[in-house]
């Protein structure tokens, strides 16, 4: 007969780690579901692709201490109304391209990336783009040509020439416009925006 307690013993542990092990995978399955269903483009802080329709602002939300995205009236990118469809390609495309042109290697977005050059996450209501008027052809403009357009805003850091397209252009500025209308709980930090709506 043994003298080792019996949570002491190796049949024990054993079972615990397995256990353990299994209610955890099961924990992990369901964490997995719900985190699928809150980043799902739709869902309460991912909105519809069709955002893009739309005036985006940036207001501080007193109840949760933190500035959030407010959608508010139409204002077409590009001049014309995407249905649902056309924007998700469009924003589709614009993701596509800051993947193919790594633009995470230098940037950061949602908080992942580099750190040399700005964060896009709320690129769209960036003030450097001066108003509202004049920031889809100022930031098409730029894309496509970096170096004739550069913005440095005193860094002396320049965007180098991509090769970005008009048609790629156009899908990136779509994807930084809905990328700005996702609530990231505040982030970044202390961002200011563009005046809007003629504020």
């Amino acid at each position: 007969m043994s003298d080792t307690p019996w949570w002491a013993s190796q049949d024990f542990w054993r079972k615990c780690a397995i256990f353990v092990t299994a209610f955890m995978a099961v924990v992990l399955i369901l964490l997995t579901f719900h985190t699928m269903d809150a980043i799902t483009s739709g869902s309460d802080r991912v909105p519809a692709y069709a955002v893009i329709n739309y005036r985006i602002g940036y207001e501080f939300d007193a109840e949760r201490n933190m500035y959030a995205p407010v959608i508010g009236e139409e204002a077409p990118l590009f001049g014309a109304l995407h249905t649902e469809d056309d924007a998700r390609a469009l924003v589709d495309l614009g993701k596509l391209t800051v993947q193919a042109k790594n633009c995470m290697n230098c940037h950061t977005l949602l908080g992942n990336g580099a750190y040399y050059a700005p964060d896009l996450t709320k690129a769209w209501l960036d003030p450097g783009w001066g108003n509202e008027q004049s920031r889809e052809l100022l930031m098409s403009m730029f894309l496509t040509d970096p170096v004739a357009n550069a913005r440095t805003f005193g860094t002396r850091k320049r965007m180098p020439d991509l090769g970005v397209t008009d048609e790629e252009a156009r899908g990136v500025i779509a994807f930084l416009k809905w990328l700005s209308a996702v609530d990231t709980n505040g982030f970044p930090h202390g961002f200011e925006t563009l005046p809007q709506g003629g504020s």
